[in-house]
C-alpha cells in the first residue's frame, strides 16, 4: 500500500510539473469574513455576538466527499456519530443525551425549509454530501427565533448564491467496497435557473450486517420576477436503506469489533432478525422574498413532506407513515438613524403532522402478528420578535423573545389498552438577549443569556417498547455565556474562544428497558460547563510562489457535564458526569495548496474517554484519529475544472466505538467505527 501511496503522489506532483502555468482554484477563504444569516442578522461571522461555527464549501472538500461527519466534528461543541453507515446522530453540546439515534433536540433547516419534522426527529440522512455547499450552526438554545430547543439549530444551504450554469460529475470509490456517483445539471442565469441532482451511494460497511444504499434526486429553482420580488423552490426525494448490527459488549468489541450483534436468549441475532431500515422521504417547499420597502422585507416558505419508514428490528418490525407540513414566514425591518441602526425581526412558525405508526411482531424479517396501531396527531408552533441594535461606540444589543407551543395526541386502535391520550405543552417563553462590544479593530467581546425550552417529542412519549408516557415533561433551562471573536496580523490569524453555564431542568434522558428496547424519563436536573476555543492562522498567500495558499487551524471543546439532581428508585446519581459527553475533545490541521493545482490536507482527531452509563461504571477509552487527503485540482479550459484526489483515514488503524449505544441493557454499549480505509475519486466541472 505504501508504494501505492508514493506512485499517486509521484504521479500527482509531476502532473503539477508539466501544469505550472495553469492558475488553480482558489478554495482558500478567510472564515471570518463570511457572511452568516443565523439570527435574521446576515452579518460577518466575527461580528455575530453568538457562538455560531460556519462551515464552507472548502472545509467540506477537506475529506471524502461522501460524509459531512469529519467536517462536523471538526468544529468545537459539535459530535456527530456513525453507529452504522447511514445512522447517524448529532450531538451539540451534549444533546444526544436524549438520542438513541437519529438527530434529535436540534432544529434543522435546509435552504430555509424545516427539515425537523413536528415529531421532533431528523433524518439528516436523507440529505447526502453533494446536497450540502455550507452549514451554519448555531450552539445553545435557540428558541428565540428558531423555536423549541435546547441542543441548537443548524441551517444548511445546499447552493451557492450564484449558481453558474453547467454540469459537475462526481465519481468516488474507496474501502469496503464503496461507491459514490453525483451528477448536477444547472441551466439558466442569475435571474431564473434550474439545478437537477442525484446521487447514488453504496457501501458493505465495516461490520458485519452494515451493507447501506442511498439514492438522492433533488430539483431546485430560482426566478427573480423583478427587483421586489424573487421565488424559489427546493424538491427532494431519497431512498434510504442500510442494515443494523446492534450494540456490542465489552467482551465482543474486544473479541471482534467488526462481529454484529450476536443472538442472546429469546432474542436473535441482528442478522437472524434482518434488521434494517428501509427509508423513503420526500419534501417540497416553496420560499418567497418580498421587498416592500426600502427598509421593509418578508421571506416565507411553505413545505410539504412524507417519510415512509420500515424498521425490522431484534424485538419487533415497526412501519412508520409520517406526512407533514407546515411553514415559516419572518418580517424584517432595517432602519439607519444617524449613527445607529435598528433592525426588527418577527414572525413565526407552525408545523402539523398526521403520523401512523404500526408494530409486528419480527418473523425474520417480515411483519407478522400485530401488536400495536398508533394514530398521532402532532403539532407545533412559535411566534417570535427579536430587536438588534447597533449604537455609537461600536456598542451592539440583540434581544428576541418567542412563544411555543405543542401536542401530541396518540389514538391507539388495537390491544387492550385502545383509546386517546394527549399531552400538551404551553406557552413556554424563550427569551434571549446579548450584548457585544468592539474593543478594537478585530476584537469583539459578547455576553448572552438564553432560555431554552424543548418538549419531548413523539419518539419520545411513545418510545420503541411501544408504551405510551405522557407523563414525560418538557426540559427547560438557563444559558449563560460570553466570548470574544478575534483576527490579528492583517486578518490572517483568528482566534475564537466562548464559554457557558448552562443549567438544565427536568432533562429528557435515554435509558433502555430488559429487551433493550429504549424509554425516557426525566432526569431532575444538569449542570453543563464549557469552553469552546478555535484559531487558524494563514501561513501564507500568494500568486507568485509555488505554494499558494497554505494554512493551519485547531479547535478544542472542554466539557464539564454534571448531573445535579437525578435519582432512580434507589440510585442517586447526582454529581456523576453525563454519559455521552467527552471531557475534552480537539481537532488540528494544516491544509496546502500550490499554485499549479496540488493540494494536501491533513487532520488530526482527538476524543477523550466516555462514559457510557448514568452510574459511571462503564467507560469508552479515548483514541486520537489521523488522515489525509492529496489531490490535484485544476482547470484544463476556460470551460473544465477537474479535480483528481485520493486518502487515507485512521492511517493508524485504531480501534474504536463512533456512537456508543447509552444506558445500554447487557453492556452492549459499543459501535465498532472503520479501522484504516483509503479512497479515490474525481471531480469535473464544466461551464456553459
Amino acid at each position: 500500500m505504501m508504494k501505492t501511496w508514493l506512485l499517486i503522489s509521484l504521479a500527482f506532483f509531476l502532473a503539477v510539473e508539466l501544469h505550472a502555468q495553469t492558475k488553480p482554484q482558489d478554495t482558500a477563504r478567510v472564515l471570518q469574513e463570511v457572511v452568516v444569516k443565523a439570527y435574521e442578522q446576515n452579518r460577518q461571522l466575527k461580528e455575530v455576538s453568538a457562538a455560531i461555527n460556519v462551515i464552507n464549501t472548502a472545509q467540506l472538500e477537506r475529506y471524502n466527499n461522501t460524509n459531512l461527519l469529519p467536517a462536523l466534528n471538526a468544529t468545537p461543541g459539535v459530535r456527530m456519530e456513525e453507529r452504522s453507515p447511514g445512522s447517524y446522530r448529532l450531538n451539540i453540546r451534549g444533546s444526544t443525551l436524549r438520542s438513541p439515534f437519529g438527530v434529535r433536540n436540534v432544529k434543522v433547516y435546509w435552504n430555509g425549509i424545516p427539515f425537523t419534522d413536528p415529531g421532533g426527529n431528523t433524518y439528516l440522512n436523507q440529505l447526502s454530501f453533494y446536497n450540502v455547499n455550507a452549514i451554519e450552526i448555531i450552539k445553545g438554545p435557540a428558541s428565540s427565533l428558531y423555536g423549541a430547543g435546547t441542543g441548537g439549530a443548524v441551517l444548511i444551504n445546499s447552493q451557492q448564491a450564484d449558481r453558474p450554469a453547467g454540469i459537475n460529475l462526481h465519481y468516488a470509490t474507496g474501502s469496503y467496497n464503496l461507491q459514490n456517483i453525483n451528477a448536477q445539471i444547472t441551466t439558466g442565469n442569475s435571474d431564473r435557473n434550474n439545478t437537477f441532482g442525484y446521487t447514488h451511494q453504496t457501501s458493505d460497511g465495516y461490520r458485519d450486517h452494515t451493507r447501506m444504499r442511498r439514492d438522492i434526486a433533488t430539483w431546485e429553482t430560482q426566478i427573480k420576477a423583478n427587483d421586489k420580488q424573487q421565488l424559489a423552490a427546493s424538491v427532494l426525494y431519497g431512498d434510504l436503506y442500510y442494515q443494523t448490527p446492534g450494540g456490542l459488549t465489552t467482551a465482543q468489541f474486544n473479541a471482534n469489533p467488526r462481529a454484529a450483534r450476536p443472538a442472546a436468549g429469546v432474542f436473535p441475532s441482528a442478522d437472524e432478525a434482518k434488521a434494517a431500515i428501509y427509508q423513503k422521504t420526500f419534501l417540497a417547499g416553496i420560499t418567497h422574498k418580498y421587498q416592500f420597502t426600502e427598509n421593509l422585507q418578508n421571506t416565507s416558505v411553505v413545505y410539504g413532506a412524507f417519510s415512509n419508514i420500515k424498521n425490522p428490528a431484534i424485538r419487533n418490525y415497526e412501519r412508520r407513515s409520517e406526512p407533514h407540513f407546515g411553514g415559516r414566514t419572518v418580517f424584517t425591518f432595517n432602519k439607519q438613524c444617524q449613527e445607529s441602526n435598528i433592525q426588527i425581526s418577527f414572525g413565526g412558525e407552525g408545523q402539523r403532522g398526521y403520523f401512523n405508526t404500526k408494530t409486528f411482531s419480527n418473523a425474520g424479517g417480515h411483519p407478522d402478528t400485530v401488536q400495536t396501531d398508533d394514530e398521532i396527531d402532532n403539532y407545533i408552533y412559535s411566534a417570535f420578535v427579536q430587536t438588534d441594535l447597533h449604537l455609537p461606540g461600536d456598542w451592539s444589543v440583540s434581544a428576541g423573545v418567542s412563544i411555543n407551543k405543542s401536542s401530541i395526541t396518540i389514538t391507539r386502535l388495537t390491544g387492550s389498552e385502545t383509546g386517546k391520550l394527549t399531552a400538551t405543552f404551553n406557552s413556554e417563553w424563550a427569551p434571549r438577549i446579548a450584548l457585544s462590544k468592539k474593543l478594537m479593530p478585530g476584537m469583539l467581546l459578547y455576553a448572552s443569556v438564553s432560555r431554552g425550552f424543548s418538549p419531548p417529542g413523539t419518539a419520545e412519549i411513545l418510545p420503541s417498547t411501544s408504551i405510551i408516557n405522557t407523563s414525560l415533561q418538557a426540559e427547560h433551562g438557563l444559558n449563560y455565556e460570553a466570548g470574544i471573536k478575534s483576527s490579528w496580523l492583517q486578518q490572517r490569524l483568528y482566534v475564537e474562544v466562548n464559554a457557558y453555564y448552562y443549567q438544565l431542568k427536568n432533562a429528557i434522558v435515554q435509558r433502555r428497558d430488559a429487551s433493550g428496547a429504549d424509554y425516557f424519563a426525566n432526569a431532575g436536573s444538569t449542570r453543563q460547563r464549557g469552553i469552546e476555543s478555535q484559531a487558524s492562522y494563514q501561513l501564507l498567500s500568494r500568486n507568485n510562489g509555488f505554494i499558494s495558499n497554505a494554512r493551519i487551524w485547531a479547535s478544542h471543546t472542554y466539557n464539564k457535564f454534571r448531573y445535579h439532581d437525578f435519582k432512580v428508585i434507589a440510585n442517586d446519581y447526582s454529581g456523576n458526569k453525563l454519559p455521552g459527553v467527552a471531557a475534552h475533545m480537539a481537532a488540528a490541521g494544516v491544509d496546502i495548496t500550490t499554485r499549479p493545482g496540488w493540494y494536501v490536507n491533513l487532520t488530526w482527531f482527538y476524543n477523550d474517554p466516555i462514559a457510557l452509563n448514568d452510574a459511571n461504571t462503564e467507560w469508552a477509552t479515548s483514541y486520537n484519529l489521523a488522515g489525509g487527503r492529496t489531490g490535484w485540482r485544476t482547470s484544463l479550459s476556460k470551460a473544465i475544472m477537474m479535480d483528481v484526489y485520493a486518502g487515507v483515514d485512521n492511517v493508524f488503524d485504531v480501534t474504536y466505538s463512533l456512537g456508543n449505544d447509552i444506558n445500554a441493557t447487557g453492556g452492549r454499549y459499543y459501535n465498532a467505527a472503520p479501522g484504516i480505509n483509503y479512497y479515490g475519486g474525481v471531480s469535473w466541472r464544466y461551464k456553459f
